[in-house]
């Protein structure tokens, strides 16, 4: 750029460019960070055909983008229009990766890190649905990889937000990346999340694989068969991949929206699942072992053998060594732990609030609202936990929801009670 800056942000140096604008590295002075500036080209929103279609596009990224704030999506800080030239400052992820870079095969991940990269991006994905937005171009080039190895979604430039204030900015019509467009995308049929869900699966394929699910000679070949042909089964391909992982992506590729799952949340349920077959963590005490281990704590008094059981196939028992932290404040979470065995510590800003011992709980809040942890907990010892997923306890029956939410809220109780009275007997 001839000028070194724009507005506030000063320009360090360009970091790539496409079809519609250039990104440059730059840097907030007020907030003391790097971003990354995305300025779109003059001359592609002054065209004559076009120009009023890409004006949408790039605004309607800051738009969608702006009002989404979750850790797996790439935070907009500001967008504007300044002498003419439009902009939107974001989150700036150094490295230039994305998990295109390991969609061939030489280059695969583990396969437990594609589990949980595709299990962070779903929950993401989930998040946006739940605020009325489709992406509507999930690929591997728009989930990029951070250098504390996350990931981080981007490109909103063709979202579909359903609110009613959105119209101006929307883009209908064949829109996304023909590779990893659903069916009913192709055919520009009514879009919803499970469009996105079918896009996400075609990439978690391509991970694990280093091929596209709907291989063939040309694009228009690869439309054919995504819209006609069904993909060859993982563990014809990956006879590595667990059972699950083959019965997970199956699903999320089926043909019809019906027929996939219903949202984001079911998906990352059974990706969860998947960490018990590959190995991710360390090998947990058997079945009856489990069994013995929960029976004897409070917060299982009410529960039949059945509920019993049915509680530990909807969760996992992890271990943890003194000072290892098992819940950090701010993050985000919707899980409840039961202590097993061992002591635990609660933490606030560093500030040591309350001790846990077997049968006590933690992590109701998260657990109600999905909400920011607002406390840390660390092991005082060896640690043993139970950690419940709320999306596994939807799925077992009926009487056992009702028995553990009734067993949740008494928890809940004690504790806001504990709370008060210690807050009633504390000096003025």
């Amino acid at each position: 750029m001839a000028q070194q800056n724009i507005g506030k942000y000063e320009i360090i140096c360009e970091l790539g460019r496409g079809a519609m604008g250039i990104v440059y590295l730059g840097h907030d002075p007020f907030a003391g960070r790097d971003v990354a500036i995305k300025v779109a080209l003059p001359e592609v929103l002054r065209d004559e055909r076009q120009g009023a279609r890409y004006r949408k596009m790039f605004f309607n990224e800051a738009k969608v983008a702006g009002m989404l704030k979750h850790p797996n999506v790439i935070q907009v800080y500001d967008a504007g229009v300044e002498d003419e030239i439009a902009f939107i400052v974001m989150e700036y992820i150094s490295g230039n990766r994305s998990l295109y870079d390991h969609t061939k095969a030489g280059s695969l991940l583990p396969m437990e890190d594609v589990v949980r990269f595709i299990f962070k991006s779903v929950r993401a994905l989930d998040y946006a649905h739940r605020q009325g937005v489709v992406h509507r171009d999930v690929k591997p080039k728009n989930i990029l990889l951070t250098k504390d190895h996350d990931v981080k979604i981007g490109d909103f430039s063709v979202a579909l937000m359903t609110r009613p204030d959105t119209a101006e900015t929307q883009i209908y019509g064949y829109v996304g990346s023909p590779l990893y467009m659903s069916p009913e995308q192709i055919r520009e049929d009514n879009i919803s999340n499970q469009s996105d869900i079918f896009s996400i699966g075609t990439v978690l394929y391509e991970l694990l694989t280093g091929r596209h699910p709907f291989h063939a000679d040309s694009l228009p070949g690869i439309i054919h068969q995504i819209q006609n042909k069904t993909h060859a089964p993982l563990r014809e391909v990956r006879r590595d991949a667990p059972k699950v992982l083959d019965q997970i992506i199956n699903r999320a590729l089926k043909k019809n929206p019906k027929d996939r799952y219903k949202n984001g949340l079911d998906l990352a349920a059974d990706l969860s699942l998947v960490f018990d077959h590959i190995n991710l963590f360390e090998e947990g005490p058997s079945g009856q072992e489990k069994y013995d281990l929960v029976k004897c704590l409070g917060f299982f008094n009410d529960f039949s053998d059945s509920e019993t059981w049915e509680v530990i196939n909807a969760s996992n028992f992890f271990e943890f060594g003194d000072g290892d932290e098992i819940i950090t404040e701010g993050d985000i979470d919707n899980s409840f732990y039961v202590i097993v065995s061992g002591t635990v510590r609660v933490l606030k800003g560093g500030q040591e609030l309350d001790e846990l011992r077997p049968g006590d709980c933690f992590g109701e809040m998260g657990f109600i609202a999905g909400k920011e942890r607002t406390a840390s907990i660390v092991a005082k010892s060896s640690v043993t936990v139970l950690k419940v997923r709320a999306t596994l306890i939807e799925r077992v029956s009926l009487r056992c929801q009702l028995r553990f939410h009734k067993a949740f809220l008494n928890t809940l109780v004690e504790r806001l009670s504990l709370t008060t009275t210690r807050m009633s007997h504390s000096p003025a």
